[in-house]
Parts: structure tokens; sequence; C-alpha cells
């Protein structure tokens, strides 16, 4: 991977970032006080808000869904979208989700929010109906966002998933991988991870580099076949190729997983320790730091 990731303390917070950080925590705490899979309402209210606070018009995808109407909540440019930023804000039952996946509708949230006055051409959209029983299937909520820019012929050149950004630590052993990645990557859970398979190759270097020039924090990426366990597993393709527009399956609309450390308190409260905004917010500010590097826009 190109450039180098951070080592050593990280810096302070500036007050900016400590305003993020508190923003952040409160989505979190807000979108995990249940579990979001038989009522989807309320998050979807909720992140209609969020958007709106920030100045941002957001509009409602719905689709049927087991009999019921669902919806995906996107904020789109005002000319033709060429980078999908999404993240989904359903969970699995049991669990209110907390990093799995209200961490990273944290994140796109404020993301959204700092690149207001940017004019990019980004769609940011929250998407339903990630989990079981929808995941790879027709009913998923990105899977019906793809199809409908196919159907379109919207000119997308790459899209980023936002997956599980809420949880840090610094102990040996916090961080496990599928073989043979665990012979290659460290052990702590102290990182975010670009991850991709081989046909995203370019976006996932241009994205690290860029996170490393900018970003004083740990970070991993992967580019690696499709047989790779968890590399093009169903939290990756959020976008699947049958629905992309022609011309745009090979290499030109690649898709990237920016994720956090995987360990034990995946998914749980986000009181929980280790789960914490530690990581989400030097991500978020990240990620803003590159709105004028175009590196998520060149082929």
């Amino acid at each position: 991977m190109p450039g180098k990731s951070h080592a050593g303390p990280l810096p302070p917070l500036s007050d900016e970032e400590r305003a993020l950080a508190e923003r952040l925590r409160r989505h979190v705490f807000t979108l995990a006080k249940s579990e979001r899979n038989t009522d989807l309402e309320t998050p979807v209210r909720y992140i209609e808000g969020a958007f709106a606070a920030h100045g941002l018009t957001s509009k409602l995808q719905t689709f049927e869904s087991g009999g019921r109407n669902v919806n995906n909540v996107e904020v789109s440019p005002p000319d033709p979208a060429a980078i999908v930023v999404g993240a989904h804000y359903d969970t699995v039952p049991g669990s209110p989700g907390a990093d799995d996946n209200a961490s990273a509708v944290a994140a796109l949230i404020e993301l959204a929010g700092l690149l207001r006055k940017e004019r990019l051409p980004i769609r940011f959209v929250a998407f339903a109906n990630e989990e079981l029983p929808y995941h790879m299937g027709p009913e998923m909520g990105s899977w019906v966002s793809a199809r409908r820019s196919r159907e379109q012929a919207e000119p997308l050149r790459g899209m980023i998933s936002l997956e599980m950004l809420g949880c840090y630590r610094d102990e040996p052993g916090s961080q496990r991988y599928p073989p043979p990645l665990n012979l290659i990557y460290p052990n702590r859970g102290n990182f975010i991870a670009f991850v991709g398979d081989v046909g995203a190759r370019a976006l996932v270097h241009q994205a690290i580099a860029s996170f490393r020039r900018n970003a004083r924090f740990p970070s991993e990426g992967v580019a690696a076949p499709a047989f790779v366990p968890r590399i093009h597993g169903h939290r990756h393709r959020v976008q699947p190729k049958s629905a992309l527009p022609q011309g745009q399956r090979h290499g030109r609309h690649a898709r990237l997983r920016a994720h956090g450390a995987r360990h034990p308190c995946t998914g749980g409260s986000p009181a929980r320790p280790g789960c914490r905004e530690s990581l989400i917010s030097p991500t978020v500010g990240s990620i803003y730091s590159q709105r004028t590097q175009g590196s998520y826009l060149t082929d």
C-alpha cells in the first residue's frame, strides 16, 4: 500500500474535532437505543433530521420489502453523482448495532455535513436491509439503489461503503483475521482499514494514500482476490455488479469498504468498553481533509 501508516501517540483533538466527536457520540447513542430491524421508521426520521441539521435536503428512496415499505435515505448532488458513499442503518436481531452500523451512519451524516459546501459529485446514502434475511438479495437497500443507477445510466465511478467504525483497541490480540491475512497485518485493533477486491485496487491505493498524507492515525489496506474470506462478503458487495450501469462493471466502478478494527465489542452497546468515537472522529476528519485531493475521482 502506498504511503506509511501513522505510528506512535495520537495527536490531541482540536476544539473543532472535540465538537465533531460529541456529535458522532450523540448520533451513535441515539441510533443504538434500540434495534433497527422491525422498526425502520424511527432511524429514518433521525437520519433525515440529522441531515437537515446540517442544512441538507434528503430524499427517500422507498421500496417494498417483506410486505411493507422501507426507505433508503439519500442526499444527492445537484449534478449527476460520480461517487456513492453509503452505510447501512439496520441491525441484526438482538443487537442495538452501536458499532454495526450506527458508527458508520454517524460518520456518513458528518461527512455529508462537512462537505455540504464543496459541491462534489457525491451521493450520501443510508441503506436499509443490509442484514439478514435481505443481504445479497433484491430487497437489499444498496441493491435497490444500484439497480436504479443502472436503469438511469448514471455515470458512477466508485462506491465507498462505511462499515463498523466505532471500535478501537490497543491491546495485543484485539484484532483477528482470516488466513492468510493474519500473517501480514497487525494484531491490535487500533486502525482504519481500506478493503477492496482486485478490481478496486486503484481506488484502494488512491484512498489510503490520501488518508495517510492527511491523517495522523493508523491505517491498513488490502486489495485481494474475492475468494479471500470477507473480501467479497455481503458487507462489501453493497453495489452488486449486475445492477451497475453498462460499461462500468470492470475497473471504472470500483467498490471500496472503509471499516474499523474487528473485536469482541462489535455490534454492542455504545457504552461498552472499547466502543468509542476515537476511531470515527479521525476517520471523518481525515476523509474530509481529502476533499480537494480528487483521489476518489480518477480512473
